[in-house]
């Protein structure tokens, strides 16, 4: 019993640390597969792309933040698994649920593209942060 402990507590520390990461990704995961209303946005060419952009890049920023808000200590490695792969392999696992999970959505490689578009452009912003946070922590001492 005391052996889960420690993952109990690791997913405590996760829910206080990241939880407009979570929020993100919940309303991604909602607005990927339920069916869209129509919009009078639907004339504009590649607005679904836009939107793809839009939500992964949003995605990717609010980890970069909440990873520099949360840790005084940078990892760069932990930093690029989660903020830059994990997006991008959550994109492409949302529109394999699309092909598989829905009747009105199909997977798209465009849209797995924007997704990806959307992550690299957070991860620009994020390096930016994260440059201003290290000149900031270096001001200090």
């Amino acid at each position: 019993m005391f052996r889960y402990y420690g993952y109990f507590c690791n997913m405590k520390t996760i829910l206080k640390s990241y939880p407009l990461t979570l929020l993100v990704i919940a309303a991604i995961l909602f607005l990927s597969l339920f069916n869209p209303p129509k919009t009078k946005l639907d004339p504009i060419t590649y607005i679904d792309k836009i939107a793809h952009i839009c939500m992964y890049g949003g995605l990717g920023l609010v980890i970069w933040f909440e990873y520099l808000r949360s840790h005084t200590k940078i990892n760069i490695r932990k930093i690029v698994i989660w903020a830059v792969i994990a997006p991008i392999v959550l994109g492409g696992l949302m529109e394999i649920a699309q092909m598989c999970l829905t009747t009105e959505r199909s997977g798209e490689w465009a849209d797995f593209a924007a997704d990806s578009i959307g992550v690299m452009l957070a991860t620009v912003a994020g390096f930016t942060l994260l440059k201003r946070w290290v000149h900031c922590k270096k001001q200090e001492r």
